[in-house]
């Protein structure tokens, strides 16, 4: 069950969603969903040091990516054919019965602007600020600016609460991300 407008704000006010900064539910809550909008810290492929990547001889991936920082409303170009690892502004914990879903907006997609390639799903117990794929399908550079709703979440209810919510194995690699978008930890599979 996706939890309506006036539930996602009650679980929020009563502390069950947790969210910093507190939203702004006139501009951010949808019918069925909650915007998110786009942090300072961005990550991008540096200049190809690689012909290809070899996902069982990398070993960091972190070392492949350079990172960049915007100040309060200021902007990043993504090219077209570009590609970004992002986080939102917010930081949220669900708890063991709420799943959530991120999804892109559709203003922005009209513009060729894609938010997530496959991470759409933040499994119950996560914690964190949410990372973004961004991609730019169109033709044209884009600006998006620190500040600005990029995204869309919304939330479903469990038949019953997780039994290993995310976080708790070890296994769960991206769990408290903050301040800047880990790269990919497919090397620690």
């Amino acid at each position: 069950m996706i939890l309506p407008d006036h539930e996602i704000k009650k679980a929020i006010l009563e502390g069950k969603i947790k969210i910093d900064p507190i939203p702004d539910f006139e501009i951010q809550l949808g019918p069925c969903s909650l915007d998110l909008r786009l942090g300072n810290c961005m990550k991008v492929f540096k200049p190809k040091p690689y012909p290809y990547l070899d996902l069982k001889q990398m070993k960091n991936f972190e070392n492949l990516m350079d990172e960049i920082k915007v100040e309060e409303g200021g902007s990043f170009i993504l090219e077209p054919g570009g590609f970004a690892l992002a986080i939102t502004k917010e930081s949220f914990t669900l708890p063991a019965d709420i799943m959530g879903r991120l999804e892109g907006r559709s203003s922005l997609g009209r513009l060729g602007i894609v938010v997530h390639s496959t991470a759409a799903r933040f499994d119950p117990g996560w914690s964190g600020q949410a990372v973004l794929e961004l991609g730019n399908l169109g033709p044209m550079p884009v600006i998006l600016y620190e500040g600005m709703r990029i995204c869309s979440l919304t939330f479903e209810k469990l038949s019953s609460p997780s039994e290993f919510p995310y976080g708790s194995k070890e296994k769960h690699k991206y769990i408290h991300q903050k301040d800047s978008p880990l790269a990919s930890k497919i090397d620690k599979e």
